[in-house]
């Protein structure tokens, strides 16, 4: 696949699957855009994509604030003259302090969609008309497999995965005609300091896990669950998104891509 001429924003895009995201879409060409709201690790992941030998910049930007956001796109734009690809791919797992807490609280609710939901909507909205006045481009957002079923202790999360694949058909429908393809990537299991957490609040409230340290819960949940019997990565992750935003997916739209080992046939 080759994504060369491609300028490409990734959300969230400093650590974890978005420094994967940015650094598998640099591999096979692409210019990268990396947007996170820690300023700092922003750069840093900026400048190791730069030394493979593709244009990148760090711009930091708080997804849920419309003004950093509006800045962030217009400095894109006028860097590199062009946004092909979108990734949305910047989300929380709730409130701080989510992880100390049996059940979902007010404020996690409130947190996690307008990050995971708001925060998407108001970064597309500010890509979009670059993308039509070039006539055409690429949106992925990061959905969960927990947006296909609830996950225990975590419904505020789940909700907002849920709202991210509807937001992405919804989108489809609507931008299809502008010949921008927009679809989602719902990843499995990963082991992430966000993993870790739940892990741990898993050992805590579900009896089933009880006694268990955190990576002995998600080892478990992998082997019980997934039918290839093994994790994912954010590897995985950058390697779909390629896929997707790439010429040979021209006809791909609407649809969340389970990368999950078979955890669920849909």
């Amino acid at each position: 696949m080759d994504l060369r001429g491609y300028v490409a924003i990734v959300t969230g895009g400093a650590t974890g699957i978005g420094r994967a995201i940015g650094i598998k879409m640099a591999e096979v060409g692409a210019d990268i855009v990396v947007s996170d709201i820690d300023a700092d690790a922003c750069q840093r992941t900026a400048d190791e994509i730069a030394a493979m030998g593709v244009c990148s910049a760090g711009i930091p930007a708080d997804v849920t604030d419309p003004e950093a956001v509006g800045r962030m796109v217009s400095e894109t734009v006028s860097r590199f003259g062009q946004v092909d690809v979108l990734v949305n791919n910047a989300g929380v797992a709730g409130a701080p302090g989510w992880q100390d807490h049996e059940t979902s609280r007010a404020e996690d609710w409130t947190f996690t969609f307008g990050v995971n939901v708001k925060g998407m909507a108001i970064v597309t909205e500010a890509v979009v008309p670059h993308m039509k006045s070039a006539g055409g481009g690429k949106i992925v957002n990061l959905a969960s497999i927990a947006g296909r079923q609830g996950r225990p202790s975590l419904p505020h999360y789940s909700a907002t995965k849920a709202a991210v694949i509807n937001f992405t058909q919804s989108l489809a429908n609507e931008l299809g005609r502008d010949n921008i393809n927009v679809n989602a990537v719902c990843p499995g299991m990963l082991w992430t300091p966000m993993w870790e957490q739940v892990g741990a609040k898993y050992a805590i409230n579900n009896p089933d896990y009880a006694g268990l340290t955190a990576r002995q819960v998600f080892d478990r949940m992998v082997k019980d669950i997934m039918p290839l019997g093994r994790e994912q990565t954010p590897e995985d992750i950058g390697d779909t998104i390629v896929f997707l935003v790439s010429e040979d997916a021209m006809n791909i739209t609407g649809q969340s891509l389970n990368v999950d080992g078979g955890a669920f046939l849909n």
